[in-house]
Order: C-alpha cells, then sequence, then structure tokens
C-alpha cells in the first residue's frame, strides 16, 4: 500500500465536521452540538479502494484571520500542514455564511473540496441545494453528505482523491484591479523566500493587511528582510488603501461572491419555519434563567430517584465479593496482615467508590449528554454572557464553565478557546467552582442519606436543594471573575462571537453509549485506579501507631479544631486531603476513616450508612457544610496539573489552589456560625 496522503477537514463551528472526522476514521472524537469543541487538531486514518489516507481534523473557525486559539491553529494546519487535500465542511443550510472560509482556503490550495453536510436539516427547512450548479461555479468538486448517518463519505474520499491527482481550478473572490496588480507585485517579490512554505498571493494579501497572526507564523519559517518589507509597503501604497480599508474591501468581495453563488445555487421551497427564532427568544430571553433552573432540578430529581435503589444493590454486591476474596485468600495461607490489608483496605474502598458513584454517573451523563446534544446548552451559554460582561470576563467562559461540569481538568483546556490572556486565565482559576462528575456522586449521596426522606416531597426537596447548590457555584464563579477582573487581572473585556446552533434531535443511542463509555467509565476507571491504592493507605494510617495512637488519629485530632469551626471535624478534613488525587474518593475515605474496625463491611445498603455518619454526630448541618466544602475547595491533582501546563506559572497553579479552598472555609465558617447562632 502506498504511503497515506493528508486531507485536512476545515469549516465554521457546529457544521458537523467532528462528526465528518469520526464518520471517516471511526474514531470516537467527542462531538457536540455547541462551539468550541475541538480546540487543538485530531488526527486519524482510514483507507478507500486501496488508497490510505490520513484525515487532520482542525478547531471550527470562521475565518483564517486567526483572532482565538482554535482559529490559530485552524491557520496553522491549514497554511502550513502542506496537506494532500483540504475538504471544506459547510452547513447545507447556512451555506452563504460558511463559503467565507471556503474562499480563503481556495486562496491557498487548488486542492479543494466542498462538503455539503447537514443537507437533511437542510430539506427539513425548504432548502436544496444545486450542487451541480455550486461546483461549476466555485471549479472545485461539491459533495452532499448527511455524517451522522455516515452518507456521503466514500464519495467525499473519492472527491479528495481525485482533486490530489487532478488539480481544480477555483474561481477566486475577485477584487479591484488596483488590489490584484499590488498584491501580483507582491507575491513575485516572495515567490522564492517562501518556495515550498505558502501560496504567495495569499502570503502576499495577508501581509498588505498586516495580519499579526499569520506574520508570526510565516516569522517562524523565513526571514522577512529590509527589502522585503520595502516591498509590502510599496504594495499598500500601490492601492491606496491602509490595511484596515484594505482588509475591508477584501471582506466585502469574497462576502459578494458568497452571495452570487448561492443565489445561483440555493434553492428555497418554502419559507423557513420561525420556530427555532420563537423558542431562542423564550430560552434566552426572560424564560432563559428559569427554565434553564428548571431543567437543571428535573436532571437532578431523576438521578436521586433513580440512583439509591442500584446503589443499594452495589454495596450488597460487594460486600458479598469480600467476603469471598477474604475467604480465598485464607485459603492460601497469606498473612492476616497482607489479607486484610488487600480485603478491608484495596478492595473495600474499591467497592464504596463503584458503589457510591457509578449509578448515579449512569443516570446523571446520559441526560447531561442528552442536553449537549440537542443543542441547549449553547443557550445556556448565551443566557449566562450578559453576567459574564457584567463581571469584565469573556462570554466564552460560560462554555467552559459547561465542559467543567464534566471534568475541571477538561475545563481548563478549553479556556483556550478564550482569546484574552487576562480572560482567559479568570476562566482557568474559576473553572474549579462548578462541581465536576468526580463530586456530584457525593452530592448525590449525601441528599440521599440527610435530605430526600422517603417520598416524592424529599426527592423534590433534595433536587431543588442541589439546584440552589449549582445556582451557588455559578454566582460564585460570577463573583470572584468580577473581583479578579478588578483587582489583580485588570483589563478591558474583549469581543468575540457566539453561534446558536439548530436544535437536532438526539441520537439516543449513541449517546447513551458515548456517555456511558466516554465519561461514566472513563471517571469510574480513573476513580477506581485511585481508591485500591488509597485504601491501602488508609489501611495503614488504621493500622500502625505512634505514641498509643493510629498516625490517623493523629491527623484527624490535628484537624479536628479547624473542621470543628468549619461546622465539619478532623476526618472529614482528612477525607478531603486523602481525596487529593480524585474527588471521586473523598466520601469513602471518610466512612472507611470511621469504620477502622470494619464494620463498614457489615453495611448492605447506601442508606445503612447513614447510621454510621449519624453515630459520628453529623446532622443534616454536617452534610450541608460537607456540600458546600466539596463545591469550594482546592481543585483535584490532575487539573492543578493542566493548570501548571496551561499557564505554564506556579504562582497561578497555587493561587488557583488556595482560591476556591478559602471560600469554601469562609461558607462553611458562616453556614456553622448562623446554625448556632439561631
Amino acid at each position: 500500500m502506498s504511503k497515506a496522503r493528508a486531507i485536512v477537514l476545515a469549516g465554521n463551528p457546529n457544521v458537523g465536521k467532528s462528526t465528518v472526522f469520526n464518520a471517516l476514521t471511526g474514531l470516537r472524537q467527542h462531538t457536540g452540538n455547541w462551539p468550541g469543541k475541538t480546540v487543538s487538531a485530531a488526527r486519524g486514518t482510514c483507507e478507500l479502494d486501496g488508497e490510505a489516507f490520513t484525515i487532520i481534523d482542525t478547531p471550527g473557525a470562521y475565518s483564517l484571520h486567526a483572532h482565538s486559539a482554535e482559529e490559530e491553529a485552524a491557520m496553522e494546519a491549514i497554511c502550513f500542514g502542506h496537506a494532500d487535500a483540504v475538504i471544506v465542511v459547510c452547513d447545507a443550510a447556512c451555506l452563504e455564511r460558511n463559503l467565507n472560509l471556503l474562499y480563503q482556503v481556495m486562496e491557498i490550495t487548488d486542492r479543494v473540496v466542498l462538503c455539503l453536510n447537514l443537507l437533511d436539516e437542510a430539506g427539513k427547512q425548504g432548502i436544496r441545494v444545486d450542487m451541480n450548479a455550486l461546483s461549476g461555479f466555485l471549479g472545485i468538486p461539491v459533495v452532499g453528505a448527511c455524517a451522522r448517518d455516515g452518507k456521503g463519505m466514500k464519495e467525499l474520499l473519492r472527491a479528495a482523491s481525485r482533486t490530489m491527482d487532478h488539480n481544480a481550478e477555483p474561481k477566486r473572490a475577485g477584487y479591484s484591479s488596483a488590489i490584484e496588480q499590488a498584491a501580483s507585485d507582491l507575491a513575485e517579490c516572495l515567490r522564492e523566500p517562501l518556495k515550498g512554505i505558502i501560496n504567495p498571493r495569499f502570503a502576499a494579501l495577508r501581509l498588505m493587511e498586516k495580519d499579526a497572526c499569520f506574520r508570526r507564523e510565516l516569522a517562524k519559517r523565513m526571514v522577512i528582510n529590509a527589502s522585503i518589507e520595502a516591498a509590502i509597503q510599496r504594495a499598500r501604497d500601490q492601492t491606496g488603501l491602509s490595511p484596515e480599508e484594505l482588509s475591508a474591501q477584501l471582506t466585502e468581495s469574497v462576502y459578494h461572491a458568497a452571495e452570487e453563488a448561492c443565489t445561483l445555487s440555493v434553492h428555497t421551497t418554502k419559507q423557513r419555519t420561525e420556530n427555532q427564532l420563537k423558542w431562542d427568544r423564550r430560552l434566552t430571553g426572560w424564560a432563559g434563567v428559569p427554565v434553564m433552573l428548571l431543567l437543571l432540578a428535573v436532571v437532578f430529581f431523576i438521578t436521586l430517584k433513580g440512583a439509591n435503589w442500584p446503589s443499594e444493590g452495589l454495596t450488597a454486591f460487594f460486600a458479598k465479593a469480600e467476603t469471598i476474596l477474604q475467604n480465598g485468600l485464607e485459603a492460601l495461607h497469606l498473612p492476616d496482615f497482607w489479607t486484610a490489608l488487600l480485603t478491608e483496605g484495596a478492595f473495600r474502598t474499591l467497592g464504596k467508590v463503584v458503589a457510591v458513584m457509578l449509578p448515579p454517573m449512569a443516570i446523571f451523563f446520559p441526560l447531561f449528554t442528552l442536553l449537549e446534544d440537542s443543542g441547549y446548552l449553547p443557550r445556556v451559554a448565551f443566557t449566562l454572557d450578559g453576567m459574564f460582561e457584567h463581571c469584565h470576563a469573556c462570554g466564552k467562559q460560560a462554555l467552559t464553565m459547561c465542559m467543567g461540569c464534566g471534568c475541571n481538568a477538561v475545563g481548563v483546556t478549553g479556556c483556550r478557546i478564550i482569546d484574552s490572556p487576562r480572560e482567559r486565565l479568570i476562566a482557568v482559576l474559576t473553572n474549579s467552582f462548578i462541581p465536576c462528575n468526580g463530586r456530584f456522586p457525593m452530592l448525590f449521596a449525601m441528599l440521599t442519606l440527610f435530605f430526600a426522606g422517603g417520598g416524592l416531597g424529599g426527592a423534590l426537596a433534595s433536587a431543588g436543594l442541589l439546584t440552589g447548590l449549582a445556582a451557588l457555584a455559578v454566582g460564585v464563579t460570577l463573583g470572584v471573575s468580577r473581583l479578579l477582573s478588578v483587582t489583580v487581572l485588570k483589563g478591558v473585556p474583549s469581543s468575540y462571537t457566539l453561534e446558536l446552533p439548530p436544535y437536532r434531535k438526539p441520537q439516543f443511542g449513541r449517546v447513551i453509549l458515548r456517555s456511558l463509555l466516554d465519561r461514566t467509565l472513563f471517571v469510574l476507571g480513573r476513580a477506581a485506579s485511585v481508591a485500591a491504592p488509597a485504601g491501602v493507605i488508609i489501611f495503614l494510617l488504621t493500622h500502625l501507631q505512634a505514641g498509643g495512637q493510629t498516625w490517623l488519629a493523629h491527623i484527624t485530632a490535628f484537624l479536628d479544631p479547624l473542621g470543628r469551626l468549619m461546622g465539619l471535624d478532623g476526618v472529614i478534613l482528612a477525607g478531603f486531603l486523602l481525596g487529593f488525587p480524585a474527588n471521586e474518593i473523598v466520601l469513602p475515605m471518610i466512612l472507611l476513616a470511621y469504620t477502622a474496625g470494619g464494620s463498614l463491611q457489615e453495611m448492605t445498603s447506601l442508606t445503612a450508612l447513614g447510621g454510621i455518619l449519624r453515630a459520628h454526630g453529623w446532622t443534616a448541618l454536617t452534610a450541608l457544610n460537607l456540600m458546600l466544602f466539596s463545591l469550594f475547595h482546592f481543585p483535584c491533582a490532575t487539573t492543578l496539573l493542566t493548570i501548571r501546563r496551561e499557564t505554564g506559572s506556579a504562582k497561578w497553579t497555587v493561587f488557583a489552589f488556595f482560591l476556591p479552598t478559602v471560600i469554601g472555609m469562609i461558607l462553611c465558617m458562616m453556614m456553622a456560625g448562623f446554625a448556632k447562632i439561631f
């Protein structure tokens, strides 16, 4: 087989580009109906008719004029990646807006294919695209597709393969004669220095516009000497336009060409529906916040009602499995200490993590993913945009905040979509205020044990309380963002584009499968890998003694005064410290610390565990303070390492550790003090 040829996928956000990538390569690149999903390029391989291809999925970008991290990554891959072909993915229902990027790509290379994705949705809106007429006008292959169903993928690869072997003649956007002549003269000066790097005509236009990002990337690959600088200035003078005026004229020419192409090829057979606009006015207007809170409460209610019985069953299962394991180890004549270490330490902790975490995650994640897949999450971001604007932060922080609900480390990485370094740092430092999936199981457990009661009313009250805690997390995020923006991170808010994608019927089968594989089992696997070693550590802490007391007793006694001040105790604080590797193991650490004598083994239901906690002085106030501190405490080890990598600063990493911790301690002390007074 010949060497794999490279194909770059380009396109605006929300056109299904990552879905095309998944359909071509078979990889499970996470797709979602909201912008900012792909922050860095993904790579996969595929074969067709005995020919191998390497597919490169770039971040969604509206333009190759890089104004954000994702557009910069896309520009670098398309301009300097030396791909054998570029497939530009467009939404068939919004073709005119998408063609702006296509015309820019056609300036760079002749080997371009236009993929008209989402043809089924366009048809539902009464939009028909004459692909033959469009192909003839643009001078490049045009392939229709519905990537969600895998339609058109083979035809797309064949078109790209033909384009590699027989270059097309794209019809580029026409500019004024003065601009064309100036670009041609400058391209001639750049031809030799840029040989093998990039199309000199495209480079000439970018340099005349003073595209800082493109110039910076070009500087990595060539030296712009004094003679070239002079040629750039002569080209600008030749047009008689300032760089800003030149950029405006080029953009206007591209829009005119896109309009002409759509007039020729796009036909509307019936008036577009106004339903989406009506729903958007409601969901992003006066009803935006109430609907958001109501949906969140419904998700929490279903999770709370559905998780209790499976948790009880898993607890009983692992109790029996521990007995079987213990009998097996004893039959092998393993020393008592090692038998207890493996069963009461490693296996028992593992069992408690799975029993507490798996049921709520298996319910919560699919529900959350359905909201994401339907297109509702961008409406949440739009609703919160004005609030972030008042806080002098970037509205895209609402998107990274939603990413943090899955994993704070992922949310921190997602902050790359924010262009301003100042606003990006604000988003990084406050992302851990949003409860990640590792914290939700403990929140659900506390509500089940202390607030849910036995009936429907208790479950509704618990769902309302958890919704209130989530709203508090968002409020603290906004408040701290505002505080940082007027103190240590002052600056002027930036502008950005937030697109609301169409509502789409979620693919229930794929959503459930993806949420179970990509989220539930992944997080559970990470927790389990940490739980067993942590169980060994706490077993040693509860069995090794110094001065007549166990090491754990010394640690908890040292932390107890601070814990009591916060309405908690030393064991709870020790549990958070031992759970530093992963939030998922905090509650099992607390339970194991309380039951060092082995009584936890006898518990056969999640509800019965409440008896252990109450026997150690827990009340509803203790559980409430635990939930507060769970919301606001130091990020897990993975998130802190991610913050260190993203910021490149030990100072900001330490700041990110103490910022939520101090806030959590203050809130818990205030709650405990309020309870004592009233």
